[in-house]
């Protein structure tokens, strides 16, 4: 019998955020400090909602594109939130998470041979959507001493002919990086001049600490070339109903429709119906969990200078990026032993590219509890390093 996989799934890695976690359900008192999940429950009016619709017996499929009620919910959010004004009808899809709106997205876009340029350390998905969908990836290598930020130069170096799509993943997962404004500004000229389409992963875009999240669509000349994606995971703690959604121009939209509406049908109801509570009534509830974010991140960040950990200073989503490289091991060699010595497990960040290579990510989507205890560990750790035992 001929091998039956294909070779292009073959090749592709599994993630490299899961290896820890499988060996941390098995150990006693393990802490995690990697997954990125909220650790608040779904609000209560949020949750109530959804078990509204269930009591009434809302369990049909909704339109293809999501309920309109649902889509228009979203464009409101978005008007109120990031100045962009969309066409609920056909500029908005709700999609199952902003996972599958990366990869349709791709699908809808790519031709055999496009070139996806992906600056890295970043989130798993983009690399091997972009090659199941037949384009070939480039990474840009992004850099500490620029805050992770995507620098003009970095960018025009890596456009060629084949250039396509360029996916622009802030606020950054894993390093929590964020481009401002003035950043985005920079980077317009070049993406209109090129003809590239740029697909915004904005899935932390309400957990910015710095100052409010500012989308490159909503800039000149940018609305007609950008697919917008985000979703309710992480701002609403909402990950388990697997709801996100994309926003763009028509004719884009309504191709990664038919894509949808043949793989997906619809996305679950149960969780549209708690998304239009949570678009409608949720900002305060937003608002309380990034506050209590950026109190987790304002104390790891002060534990990092007193243990002299080299950690630049993120300001969006939920994770820090602190280096490892004075002990002169792999990233995946320092999260091994840290897990296996002190029960803390982290995730190297060769697991977000290459680049990552001497750092960690360590979430704080966690108790200020939890991290304490966690922390005093790592220290534990680090010391024994430092003074060679």
């Amino acid at each position: 019998m001929r091998d039956p996989i294909a070779e292009r799934v073959r090749d592709m890695k599994p993630s490299g955020i899961r290896k820890f976690f499988d060996i941390v359900s098995e150990m006693k008192d393990a802490i995690s400090l990697g997954v990125g999940e909220p650790d608040f429950d779904t609000p209560w009016h949020i949750r109530d909602e959804g078990i509204y619709s269930l009591e009434k017996g809302r369990t049909f499929y909704t339109s293809n594109s999501g309920l309109m009620e649902l889509r228009t919910e979203i464009t409101k959010f978005l008007r109120r939130h990031y100045n962009l004004s969309y066409d609920p009808a056909h500029e908005t899809l709700v999609t199952v998470g902003g996972s599958e709106a990366i990869d349709i997205g791709l699908r809808t876009l790519l031709e055999k041979g496009d070139e996806v340029i992906i600056p890295e350390p970043s989130y798993v998905s983009y690399v091997p959507c972009t090659i199941m969908a037949g384009g070939v990836p480039v990474i840009v290598e992004l850099k500490a001493e620029n805050e992770f930020r995507l620098q003009r130069e970095e960018l025009e170096r890596a456009i060629t002919p084949k250039s396509r799509v360029l996916i622009l993943p802030y606020p950054n997962n894993p390093t929590g990086a964020i481009m401002e404004r003035k950043d985005l500004e920079k980077l317009t000229e070049l993406i209109i001049r090129h003809d590239l389409i740029v697909l915004t992963d904005e899935i932390y875009s309400a957990l910015s600490y710095k100052e409010p999240h500012v989308s490159i669509a909503s800039l000149p000349g940018m609305k007609e070339r950008t697919i917008l994606i985000n979703g309710f995971s992480k701002a609403f703690a909402m990950t388990g109903w697997r709801l996100g959604y994309a926003c763009g121009p028509e004719n884009i939209i309504t191709q990664m429709t038919k894509i949808h509406q043949y793989c997906i049908m619809c996305a679950p109801t149960t969780s549209q119906y708690a998304a239009v509570e949570a678009l409608k009534h949720g900002d305060s509830d937003v608002e309380e969990m990034r506050n209590a974010y950026n109190e987790r991140r304002r104390f790891l960040m002060h534990e990092f200078r007193r243990m002299g950990l080299s950690c630049f200073e993120p300001y969006g989503a939920f994770y820090v990026f602190p280096s490892i490289r004075e002990f002169g091991m792999t990233s995946d060699e320092f999260a091994t032993e840290l897990l296996k010595r002190k029960k803390v497990a982290v995730v190297p960040g060769t697991a977000f590219g290459n680049c990552g290579e001497g750092f960690l990510r360590i979430s704080y989507a966690y108790s200020i509890e939890n991290l304490k205890v966690a922390l005093g560990r790592l220290e534990e750790f680090i010391t024994e390093l430092r003074s060679g035992s």
